[in-house]
């Protein structure tokens, strides 16, 4: 039990920043300082048009399905892109790079996890193109 435990660490990891961040979003429990130039200009037009809304809904979303098992595989695909999102705000807008670093380990090595899963995608996909 315990070493299931080890194993699925980087994905209960991810999954709880995902989920803590996601909420905060809704309920504020963290103070976010104010962000100044490109990357406060970037996320005052994410607030405005609330598209910052569905991404942080899509994060809690995500990160549930990390915590089952049964939809983990699906939950660490889903959630790459926005991780990638993250890290690429950090490093060329905010030009700070953070949490995201960490972030894109974690996402990393959660796919490395369940890689067999992933495999009958990328089959399925390969006999298709040789069909063509």
């Amino acid at each position: 039990m315990q070493m299931k435990l080890i194993k699925h660490l980087p994905v209960y990891a991810l999954a709880l920043i995902y989920l803590v961040f996601g909420s905060n979003y809704f309920f504020h429990f963290i103070s976010m300082p104010p962000m100044a130039g490109n990357a406060g200009s970037f996320v005052g037009v994410l607030f405005s048009t609330n598209f910052l809304l569905v991404v942080k809904l899509l994060e809690i979303a995500f990160a549930v399905l990390m915590l089952v098992p049964q939809t983990r595989a699906l939950g660490l695909v889903l959630i790459a892109p926005i991780t990638i999102n993250i890290l690429l705000f950090e490093l060329l807008i905010a030009n700070q790079p953070g949490l995201a670093v960490l972030m894109v380990i974690l996402n990393g090595l959660g796919i490395l996890q369940h890689k067999d899963q992933y495999i009958g995608m990328l089959k399925v996909r390969m006999a298709l193109a040789n069909h063509s």
